[in-house]
């Protein structure tokens, strides 16, 4: 079982998990255990709340494919069980990041105040600028 939040939990038989041979170095045991773990966990067919759900299928992420299904590969550690955590582990943190609710982000003014300090500087930096240039008699 995949704990997401107290009363979010994913039975392990949605999530499905197989080990494959992993990619780039590894002398010669590369070609011979099966280190890596591919997880493939179907969103619309999960007992997730449907919030979250709709939520991560509206989400913009290359490990989402178009049917709904997240696809994640763990090759990072050379065992096939520290791999397997470690997926289970990111997609831990792929649900949990959609249920984070976004701060409504609300517009804000400058203070009169701070207007009249940036064009009173303004202006001193003119002032100072056209003193450098050349004189007319």
């Amino acid at each position: 079982m995949l704990k997401i939040s107290l009363n979010v939990v994913i039975p392990d038989d949605q999530i499905e998990l197989s080990a494959i041979r992993a990619q780039g170095a590894g002398g010669q045991n590369v070609n011979k255990v099966s280190s890596a773990i591919h997880l493939r966990f179907d969103i619309n067919a999960s007992s997730l709340p449907e919030l979250y759900k709709e939520r991560l299928l509206n989400l913009r992420d290359q490990r989402i494919n178009k049917q709904g299904v997240i696809v994640i590969k763990a090759q990072q550690y050379r065992t096939q069980e520290n791999n397997r955590a470690n997926a289970l582990e990111r997609l831990q943190e792929l649900i949990k990041s959609v249920t984070a609710v976004q701060k409504i982000r609300r517009p804000t003014k400058a203070t009169k105040g701070s207007q009249k300090r940036r064009m009173d500087s303004k202006t001193l930096r003119g002032k100072t600028k056209v003193l450098r240039g050349k004189i007319s008699e």
